[in-house]
């Protein structure tokens, strides 16, 4: 089974804190490459997210995002300093025979440093939250990516299936194209038979035919898919593998067209040439 490199995943969770939530994007990457965004309150797990997202992706560029929201049951777990208003309450008391007309600002007053008290929150429980939220969205990027391999690998198929086709009729054609190859060459010759070595003739021919010949070309293509459907069926990150191997099938593509001495297997070069180019698009998107 391929897998995609361009998925999206989220989850949600509900912490002591607030809303966790977790987002993951990916695109097409020659590696893997991380991008996280984290709140203040998770920053110290940056190693261990980036370790869990190896753990289950080879390559691809992944935006990692997580935020939390304070929810009004966070914000009602937020407490008044009762002692350090004590101290401000006596504090105003000996100020206001000096100062009459001293008053004081509610929201002011909430402003003073401290008093205003956040309930100490466990920062492991926070952390495994995290990690555990991670997790759920990470397997379903994968089960994402795996849905979109399957829609990859069917579109891969149907481009192996069609250049089989053609390097079926293109073996279908050598003995008639190397027959009328053989009969015009021969026909050339004929002004120069007189007073020249039949056999110096027969080796030229030879010679021409042998450099038109496309049947280790044909047969390197047929290696090739068997090769890349092998591969599709495999079970780790393919994605390089199928790469190099649409480099092998154009190499052997391009060598069918400059051999070519038949506007049919000259078509069938282009006809190559355009299934491989869609199979290589897609198998840039390949984990």
């Amino acid at each position: 089974m391929i897998r995609s490199m361009t998925a999206y995943a989220s989850a949600e969770s509900t912490t002591p804190l607030g809303l966790l939530s977790c987002e993951l994007r990916s695109v097409n990457h020659r590696y893997l490459e991380l991008s996280p965004r984290l709140p203040e309150e998770l920053r110290a797990l940056e190693s261990q997210l980036r370790e869990r997202v190896a753990a289950k992706l080879t390559r691809g560029k992944v935006d990692l995002g997580m935020r939390l929201r304070s929810s009004g049951a966070a914000a009602s777990g937020l407490q008044l300093n009762e002692p350090l208003l004590g101290q401000l309450a006596q504090a105003a008391a000996q100020l206001a025979p000096r100062f009459p007309n001293l008053s004081v600002d509610f929201v002011g007053l909430l402003g003073v440093d401290g008093v205003m008290v956040k309930p100490e929150v466990d920062q492991s429980e926070l952390h495994a939250d995290a990690l555990a939220l991670l997790d759920r969205a990470l397997d379903d990027m994968v089960a994402t990516r795996l849905r979109e391999g399957e829609r990859l690998a069917g579109f891969i198929a149907e481009r192996l299936d069609g250049i089989a086709a053609i390097v079926v009729q293109v073996r279908g054609w050598l003995p008639e194209i190397r027959a009328a190859l053989r009969q015009k060459l021969e026909t050339k010759l004929a002004d120069f038979r007189q007073g020249t070595d039949a056999t110096r003739l027969e080796q030229e021919l030879v010679l021409q035919l042998s450099r038109i010949d496309v049947d280790e070309e044909l047969d390197r293509l047929s290696a090739h898919l068997a090769e890349a459907r092998r591969i599709l069926k495999l079970s780790d990150a393919n994605g390089r593998r199928l790469d190099f191997l649409m480099q092998e099938f154009n190499r052997e593509a391009n060598t069918l067209g400059s051999k070519s001495v038949d506007q049919r297997t000259t078509q069938a070069a282009v006809e190559l040439k355009v299934l491989i180019e869609q199979m290589r698009e897609q198998v840039q998107n390949i984990e």
